[in-house]
């Protein structure tokens, strides 16, 4: 802050006290001019100690002068530009209407109450007093300055009102920034600015912006609700609480507090009834609940991930496995951070068969934390992603991972007869070349399935053509066939002619 103008004594040749009357009490002196006098010598050396910028001592001279001669407008101008130096404008403020009203044409004591209502935020007032004091001195600059800064603050206040109202809190936070520079005292912007950035998320900054405000007022009921506010957007409800009390108890009419202090308590509620609701296996309750939770309060962002979480968990026990994922996709959107929304959704990829996006998840889990279980989830979700680049032998029979033997030859006999090239022969070229396909398909599933080593090393994700155990290229789906079926099998028999086996030249002859 610059320093402010200092008015000189009155009188040019001022009476000299001694010191004895400087430290004798002002109620012992009878006479009139002997409290002038006093008073002049007070303000002098007040004048001396702000010279040197030692504020306090300035302040406490300027007093004695005012408890000396208390109705002298330049004594509470000069004590009003000390406790502007000292940031204490509030009481500033006091001292420049007292000013003003001692002497309405004391133009310094109008600018100083003007800045000290511009820097409380009181950008009206601030206007109207340099109004004043260009009636008394047109072309006095710092007070035509000073007006353009008081218009200015309220054209940051327009915004910042219209920003909050569209919920755009980032340009409420720009806004209160430049408001703050020409407001610097002004706790309403300073509680504005840290709600704004709570709301944002940036819990860190808002907090330090509301304890800055506690520490100069522990009762400030505004800075407590942000403070509260923060607590509980990060999911500690339980302290969040404690604060919107205390807000509530500085001030039982703040509407702000009262809703935060109702939200988090039914959020709490809500979330442990679900939570209850899980653990006695009640999924379709806890679904339910954690739904109604997550409609209470759309800001709190940190609760409402684990709530996402905790739905997809009941909605993977219900089967609504693509319900799940999108919860999880939720709960990653509104905290990127979160490990189990990836552990979840990666588990819920796994159960579709989506590897690609299973591997992707637990890449970033195991990135975040390279814990051993973390890296041997990573390596099942890989191999899981290199056999499903295979043919699926399971699914080309037809059946599941866990078939027995029986099952997979009653399998193969059936798919073979379905995919018969026999079967097809009046049917279109291209279509008997797809069956084709499909009953070699058929012969190679049940040559490694049937064989219990090849079978092991499939399940287990190697390539059998790299391990010299199966060489397709090599591989004839017409002597699969006359091994499995022999001469009499499954109802029928068939005929060739010796040597080549030739699809086309399959006979069958049904009994």
């Amino acid at each position: 802050m610059a320093a402010v103008d200092i008015d000189v004594p009155v009188e040019t040749e001022p009476q000299i006290c001694n010191q004895e009357d400087l430290e004798r009490p002002l109620s012992r002196n009878k006479s009139g001019n002997p409290f002038k006098t006093l008073a002049e010598s007070f303000k002098e050396q007040g004048n001396a100690y702000y010279s040197k910028k030692d504020y306090s001592q300035a302040f406490n001279y300027y007093t004695k002068a005012i408890d000396a001669c208390p109705k002298n407008a330049s004594y509470y101008g000069n004590r009003a530009a000390t406790l502007m130096m000292l940031c204490r404008f509030r009481e500033a403020l006091e001292d420049s209407q007292q000013a003003v009203r001692l002497d309405d044409c004391f133009m310094k004591g109008h600018l100083r109450e003007g800045k000290c209502h511009l820097s409380l935020g009181n950008a009206m007032a601030a206007n109207r007093c340099f109004q004043k004091v260009l009636e008394l001195e047109p072309s006095n600059r710092e007070a035509q300055q000073e007006k353009k800064n008081a218009a200015a603050l309220l054209e940051y206040q327009r915004m910042a009102d219209f920003g909050f109202e569209k919920r755009d809190f980032r340009k409420v936070v720009f806004c209160m920034d430049r408001a703050l520079a020409l407001a610097s005292a002004c706790h309403r912007f300073k509680i504005l600015k840290a709600e704004c950035l709570a709301l944002l998320g940036r819990y860190p900054e808002a907090q330090s912006v509301a304890s800055d405000i506690l520490r100069m007022d522990s009762t400030n009921a505004d800075a407590l609700y942000v403070r509260g506010l923060c607590l509980y957007y990060e999911d500690c409800i339980d302290k969040a609480v404690q604060f919107f009390v205390q807000a509530l108890r500085m001030a039982p009419d703040h509407e702000k507090a009262r809703l935060a202090c109702r939200n988090a308590k039914a959020l709490k509620a809500k979330k442990e009834e679900g939570n209850q609701a899980f653990k006695n296996n009640n999924y379709e309750a806890a679904y339910q609940l954690y739904t109604e939770a997550l409609a209470i309060d759309p800001n709190n962002i940190k609760t409402n991930a684990k709530l996402y979480c905790n739905r997809a968990t009941a909605g993977a026990k219900l089967k609504k496995v693509d319900q799940a994922i999108e919860d999880c996709t939720n709960a990653i959107k509104l905290d990127d951070t979160y490990i189990k929304a990836y552990l979840r959704r990666a588990q819920c990829y796994m159960d579709t068969e989506q590897y690609e996006e299973a591997v992707r998840d637990y890449e970033k889990v195991y990135q975040t934390e390279k814990t051993s279980d973390h890296k041997q989830m990573l390596k099942k979700a890989q191999m899981e992603l290199k056999k499903s680049k295979r043919k699926d032998y399971y699914k080309v029979l037809g059946v599941g991972k866990n078939a027995t033997e029986d099952e997979i030859k009653k399998a193969y006999r059936k798919r073979a007869l379905m995919h018969h090239p026999d079967r097809h022969s009046s049917a279109t070229p291209e279509v008997q070349k797809e069956e084709e396909k499909k009953f070699k398909e058929v012969g190679e599933a049940f040559t490694v399935l049937s064989d219990p080593k090849k079978k092991v090393r499939y399940d287990n994700g190697h390539d059998l053509e790299d391990d010299g155990c199966f060489d397709g290229g090599d591989f004839d789906a017409n002597n699969i066939f006359r091994a499995f079926f022999g001469g009499h099998s499954g109802g029928f028999t068939f005929d060739s002619s010796p040597g080549t086996f030739p699809l086309h030249s399959m006979v069958f002859i049904y009994t």
